[in-house]
């Protein structure tokens, strides 16, 4: 953590930047250890570009901060005490402020009036740029969550479908999740039939029928770091022509991705690869998002695979590759694993759960 403290300061100096500002979230874990979610009460890492941190906290929080942060000073406040004023006072003169890009709008407002003489811009440029490069050990929490998803999802396939309500197996979902080692859920997308043409369908009250697609994206996390798997699965023995149809260039979609992601490549070279097989299927109108996001502490996080971001790929990242075709009225298809650049400039899957359509029950 000292050392990710050290690159962040050395690099916010060098941008003119004389404070970074991390409020509660990733950003902070990544750079201190402490993990908590924001509130009302602010939470704030003051980091220098001298390499100074000094973490403000509710006095209720010191104890579990001063545990999962050691080597920097905790501040307290107490409930009647004025945070901001205890923030901006541990702000050294000189050069902007950068505040956490998920920093709640009322603290950057109250920082603004109390440091009115300093220019304010996000952190992002500083910690979003550290963030994308994994180390080993980070890839290796990533495998693991990986493959937990892995797991449950070849469970999830031994049970049944048919004449279930879309909300009863997303919570069948969780529980596998949590059985093969996940500490949170963060979500679980069941899509049934046509609610499988929306992307981010909230699982609900249709009953999941024979002849269905049913798209299944869910994920969660342990230890901090995030799994992401989609597959589609056909309840009944026999789909029709189109669904395999569909199927088939998905999956052809994501191979193309992978084929295209290696080191040196603009992340957007991935996105029109895959891009490019499903527009000669035919169903181009039908790819309605980008094709991949990275993800680590955070489920989407720097890099983007999407039109337009010329961010060039290098070792250490890690992304979903998640191509998908959503036909409205009728159903969806989508193929998502994590995939990461290794040392030698490849995309490597970090899923190794099957990628045909599963036939369920």
């Amino acid at each position: 953590m000292r050392a990710r403290r050290d690159r962040a300061a050395k690099a916010a100096g060098g941008g003119g930047i004389g404070a970074l500002l991390v409020s509660a979230g990733s950003d902070l874990t990544y750079l201190t250890g402490h993990r908590m979610h924001g509130s009302e009460r602010l939470t704030c890492l003051v980091l220098g570009a001298d390499g100074t941190a000094t973490l403000v906290v509710p006095e209720l929080e010191a104890p579990r901060a001063r545990t999962n942060a050691p080597g920097v000073e905790v501040r307290t406040w107490g409930e009647t005490d004025d945070p901001v004023a205890l923030v901006a006072g541990l702000v050294p003169r000189g050069g902007s402020v950068a505040v956490d890009d998920r920093m709640w709008a009322a603290f950057v407002l109250k920082l603004q009036e109390a440091l009115p003489d300093r220019a304010f811009v996000t952190s992002s440029a500083v910690v979003a740029a550290l963030r994308m490069y994994k180390d080993a050990g980070e890839v290796a929490a990533l495998r693991a969550v990986s493959a937990g998803a892995d797991r449950a999802y070849a469970r999830l396939r031994e049970t049944a479908f048919e004449g279930r309500p879309e909300r009863e197996v997303s919570a069948a979902i969780g529980e596998l999740l949590r059985a093969e080692g996940h500490e949170e859920v963060g979500f679980a997308i069941v899509a049934s039939g046509p609610n499988g043409a929306s992307p981010h369908h909230l699982s609900a009250d249709r009953v999941i029928a024979g002849g269905d697609a049913v798209v299944c994206d869910f994920g969660g996390t342990q230890g901090w770091y995030c799994s992401d798997i989609t597959r589609t699965v056909h309840v009944g023995a026999r789909p029709d022509a189109e669904i395999r149809r569909v199927h088939d260039a998905v999956l052809r979609a994501q191979d193309a991705g992978y084929r295209a992601a290696r080191e040196g490549v603009e992340a957007q070279a991935v996105d029109a690869a895959a891009r490019a097989v499903i527009s000669d299927a035919g169903y181009g109108d039908f790819f309605i998002h980008r094709v991949g996001h990275g993800i680590g502490l955070d489920g989407h996080e720097h890099p983007y695979l999407v039109r337009g971001n010329a961010q060039r790929l290098e070792p250490g990242m890690c992304f979903s590759i998640e191509p998908g075709i959503y036909i409205p009225g009728r159903f969806g298809v989508r193929i998502e694993d994590i995939a990461y650049i290794d040392e030698h400039g490849h995309a490597q899957p970090l899923n190794g759960a099957d990628r045909s359509l599963a036939i369920v029950s």
